[in-house]
């Protein structure tokens, strides 16, 4: 099991993170805005249904790295890092239209949940960032690092879809600020940015101990 100050810092990360809205949480609002709360609510159990066989996944690869060599396990780690602030890097410098509240058709809220899965499901930056977020606080030392990663990328999807609900519950006022105020589509993709090169500073911390 992970260490309490681990998962202490593994859980404030992870609070920064999935407040800041990215792309998962404009779909959710999206659906809130155009067909009401519980089609946003649909969406975001979706969408940490899909993150959550992404971190099943990653936990399997990486207890076959750890268990195969611990300096392959050193450059997956560092590799991470590097990934973290390349995700932060392009993200300041795309357009703001991936923030932007878009028109959907209505759809029905089985089709609704199974979009929210396949959009992180099939989205390969998501796995890609749970490979390089959770070997950052797994303790090689420790025997059962399987168990370390899936705790760790549970309490970040837990956390998501906490966060991811809250958005839907609120998606009618917040959607339609999104979309009066141009703005502020600008200064989420900055502040998503902003976060990601955050959390690679504190990935680059933990790895070099």
């Amino acid at each position: 099991m992970p260490s309490l100050e681990t998962l202490t810092v593994v859980a404030l990360a992870s609070i920064v993170l999935v407040v800041v809205p990215g792309p998962a949480v404009i779909y959710i609002l999206t659906r809130s805005v155009a067909q009401g709360r519980a089609a946003g609510l649909a969406s975001s159990v979706g969408v940490n249904l899909g993150s959550a066989i992404h971190v099943l996944a990653a936990v399997a690869g990486l207890s076959v790295i750890l268990a195969s060599s611990a300096v392959a396990f050193s450059v997956v780690k560092w590799a991470g890092v590097g990934y973290l602030v390349w995700i932060g890097i392009r993200t300041l410098r795309s357009d703001d239209e991936a923030f932007r509240i878009a028109e959907t058709e209505p759809d029905s809220l089985r089709r609704i949940f199974a979009q929210g899965v396949l959009i992180n499901l099939l989205n390969p930056k998501v796995a890609m960032f749970f490979l390089a977020f959770l070997p950052q606080f797994i303790d090689p030392a420790d025997s059962n690092a399987a168990l370390q990663s899936f705790v760790l990328g549970m309490t970040l999807v837990v956390i998501g879809l906490l966060s991811d609900s809250a958005y839907a519950l609120a998606g009618g006022s917040i959607g339609s600020l999104f979309r009066r105020r141009p703005g502020v589509a600008r200064a989420t993709r900055l502040a998503s940015g902003a976060t990601y090169l955050a959390l690679a500073g504190l990935a680059g911390r933990t790895a070099a101990r």
